[in-house]
């Protein structure tokens, strides 16, 4: 008899499984998370939160509680660039302003959040929907049959064992996923091209700034390649760098024989000067690498986030990616628990059959930043052309064009469906979230036996903005997702 009962089983409590656990008690699924570190993060890992990601946070209602966060840490708006040193020549704007020309495509604007504030956020919210989360605690051993999961899971102060039983399981455990090398699911693509670090400092850095607004600063010069993120009051930071020395052959091992002394002589070659008092606060080491695992499912075991794909941060997508896996799966995990929608187990190999194509293609986006922002020696093996990054944050298709601006995607199924203000502050993805939904047109016909909530949409511009006659309607997803089309009756 197991100690525990629960239809889902996340496994790793960080970003994309509390994300997981959140989206599940949304959809009205409990899980149980499981969690080796004895809390949220502690380091402020970079996180860029993409508009989509934000869509996903404002139908859980946790939206506004991020971006009052977020405002708190950094200036809004901020650019994207890159420099010799801070103190020194500009180089290039990669993204003047973070939000800028993007504003009409969604009711979200990006913000930047790092997750030791994210997480306890999210951490609230999954628990107000139901999850249980427990830190300070490992999954040792699982088992799976045809109708389910059996896990073995310690508290690692106690010791104490206890026996979980769950129709599902989620590996939310990271790019070093225990649960993907049990299963024997390989990771396919690029490898590892840099033994990278980040420096956690203080100093007071804002004259450097000069009143520029900078959000991710990029440092290219003879000494390192990698980039800053400060936060207000601009006495604190993290310097990531993933490779030294010549930029034609660099080398990319920065982590071994690391010394604080060497540490220091980094942050002052990104700087740009040498006469600011610094101390470093911790060094995390970690590596740049770009690949998917060959499948996201094995039984009634699912991969998400790093467990399932692994980037570069060039783009900000990685973890963004993750959260975007997790509604992907959650809705359809709650219609098989809850039993009542008529799904197959087929089903939920859409998980993997839509979400995998997604990964990799943002895989190489991150990886082709990578190259052409920071790595150019490495151009010679070949990368995808640069994206949009509309395409890569809120294009991304499940169909066979697999991305596109989202400004032309007119609600095709297997697109998002688009923003439209229909008041000043109610969008038409306002109208989504939970369950299939039929927004349609001022002329459509044919309420009788539709077994799902109908919104009809007199906003003049609704047709054109969703590509239909006035006459038809649009088939949304509980992800916002496109189903299909209906005619009138």
């Amino acid at each position: 008899m197991a100690d525990i009962e629960v239809p889902v089983l996340i496994v790793g409590g960080s970003l994309v499984g509390m994300s997981s656990a959140m989206l599940g008690g949304h959809y009205g699924v409990r899980s149980l998370v499981v969690e080796h570190h004895r809390g949220t993060a502690i380091h402020p890992r970079a996180a860029q939160i993409t508009q989509r990601t934000m869509e996903i946070f404002r139908t859980v209602g946790v939206e506004q509680i991020v971006r009052r966060k977020s405002a708190e840490q950094f200036v809004q708006d901020g650019a994207i660039m890159g420099v010799e040193s801070l103190a020194g020549k500009e180089i290039a704007y990669y993204i003047a302003n973070l939000n800028e020309g993007i504003r009409d495509l969604s009711p979200c604007e990006r913000v930047f959040i790092s997750q030791s504030f994210l997480e306890p956020l999210l951490k609230q919210r999954a628990e107000e929907l139901g999850a249980e989360l427990r830190f300070a605690t490992e999954m040792v051993s699982f088992e799976q049959d045809e109708a389910g999961v059996t896990a073995q899971i310690r508290h690692r102060d106690s010791g104490e064992m206890a026996t979980v039983r769950a129709r599902y399981m989620i590996a939310a455990d990271g790019a070093h996923s225990r649960v993907r090398e049990r299963l024997g699911i390989r990771m396919l693509g690029r490898g590892v091209f840099s033994n990278s670090i980040t420096i956690y400092f203080r100093g007071d850095v804002g004259p450097l700034l000069r009143g520029r607004n900078l959000s991710v600063i990029y440092v290219i010069n003879p000494v390192l390649r990698g980039f800053f993120r400060i936060e207000i009051p601009f006495t604190s930071g993290f310097l990531a760098v993933t490779a030294v020395g010549d930029p034609e052959h660099p080398n990319t091992d920065v982590s071994t024989g690391l010394t604080d002394q060497r540490c220091l002589e980094l942050l002052y070659a990104a700087l740009g000067v040498d006469d600011i008092p610094i101390k470093i606060e911790d060094v995390m080491r970690w590596q740049s690498e770009a690949n998917t695992a060959e499948r996201f499912r094995e039984g009634n075991i699912f991969l998400v986030g790093d467990a399932a794909h692994v980037m570069p941060p060039h783009g900000g997508f990685g973890g963004n990616t993750g959260v975007q896996d997790a509604q992907n799966l959650a809705w359809k995990l709650a219609w098989m628990v809850q039993g009542d929608k008529g799904a197959s187990p087929d089903f939920l190999d859409s998980y993997e059959a839509e979400r995998r194509p997604v990964g990799e293609f943002t895989v190489e986006q991150a990886y082709s930043r990578y190259v052409t922002r920071t790595a150019p020696y490495l151009a010679s093996k070949g990368f995808q052309p640069v994206a949009h990054d509309m395409n890569v944050e809120l294009g991304y298709c499940y169909d066979a064009k697999l991305h596109e601006h989202p400004s032309e995607s007119k609600a095709r199924p297997g697109t998002r469906a688009p923003h439209l203000w229909l008041s000043e502050d109610h969008s038409t993805l306002d109208l989504l979230g939970k369950e299939f939904v039929l927004l349609a047109g001022p002329q459509w016909k044919g309420e009788e036996g539709i077994p799902f909530p109908i919104h009809r949409i007199t906003h003049p511009e609704f047709p054109a903005a969703y590509g239909i006659s006035p006459s038809e309607a649009v088939l949304v997803r509980p992800d916002g997702y496109v189903a299909g089309r209906v005619e009138s009756k």
